[in-house]
């Protein structure tokens, strides 16, 4: 259904494109980019990534059916000696795919290289707790929630609670082998 191919220069206007609020750039990207997204920034994020020894792959997501880019993610924070890695801003930016499983398979996707490519343990995001949506997808590939951090961010004058959630590279693989 999906690819996953490294993010680059090409892919900056449809990004910039998807992020279309300050609200949505906070829930798209928690503090990591300024609204409004622009390739300045865009030119920072990718600098060192999508490299062998990279701490971050930057992925555009690929419809196989049409060829199209119709989202982003990231897998960051790889730290090898520990094994253990955070998806980052999981965006499905044609909307007219959402709720159609694309999600599902951009986390088994990116899973899958995390625990297979990448040799880790242990795979975390975060997750406003309002996303209900994003929720019940990570947790039906399995991934474990592990804590509520409460007002987590301040967004104009309202708090954000946000999930932490987790899962281990045994559970990916009994997972994966009974969905054989």
């Amino acid at each position: 259904m999906i690819e996953l191919h490294y993010f680059d220069r090409n892919d900056f206007d449809q990004l910039i494109g998807w992020v279309k609020s300050p609200v949505f750039n906070v829930q798209w990207s928690g503090d990591s980019f300024n609204y409004p997204l622009d390739k300045s920034q865009l030119e920072e994020y990718i600098k060192d990534a999508n490299h062998e020894h990279s701490d971050m792959f930057i992925y555009k997501v690929i419809y196989k059916a049409t060829g199209a880019a119709i989202g982003h993610l990231s897998l960051g924070r790889i730290d090898r000696k520990h094994q253990s890695a955070r998806i980052g801003r999981v965006l499905v930016g044609d909307g007219g795919l959402r709720g159609k499983g694309i999600g599902e398979n951009m986390m088994k996707e990116v899973l899958r290289i995390a625990f297979t490519d990448l040799n880790m343990h242990r795979v975390s995001l975060g997750v406003f707790d309002f996303n209900k949506g994003a929720i019940a997808c990570y947790e039906k590939v399995g991934f474990q929630k592990e804590g509520l951090l409460r007002d987590f961010r301040k967004i104009g004058e309202e708090y954000w609670n946000m999930w932490e959630m987790s899962i281990l590279e045994e559970e990916w693989r009994e997972r994966k082998d009974q969905n054989r």
